[in-house]
């Protein structure tokens, strides 16, 4: 009788988690869970290039320190730099 029980109950959960996995590939799969997906890479790669930016700027200003050369003077910076994608938006 426990035997029976027991893989009753065995059953049951797998048969709940099989329906709530397929519930959620099927939603994952859908054009608002794609969309969802693709916004969510985008903003990763985002905030990886302002990361790396922000490491390029930190490093060559440690590179001019070190060497003793002077940074640019700030209207030759902010015309030379490209515009960021998050200062588009």
């Amino acid at each position: 009788m426990i035997r029976r029980a027991f893989w009753l109950a065995a059953g049951i959960t797998i048969g709940v988690v099989a329906v709530r996995k397929v519930t959620q590939a099927k939603a994952n799969l859908g054009p608002e869970g794609l969309n969802r997906a693709v916004g969510q890479i985008s903003d990763s790669i985002a905030d990886f290039a302002d990361a790396l930016r922000s490491a390029m700027t930190e490093r060559e200003d440690d590179l001019r320190s070190a060497l003793g050369v002077a940074a640019p003077t700030t209207a030759a910076a902010d015309a030379a730099a490209p515009a960021t994608r998050r200062s588009l938006r």
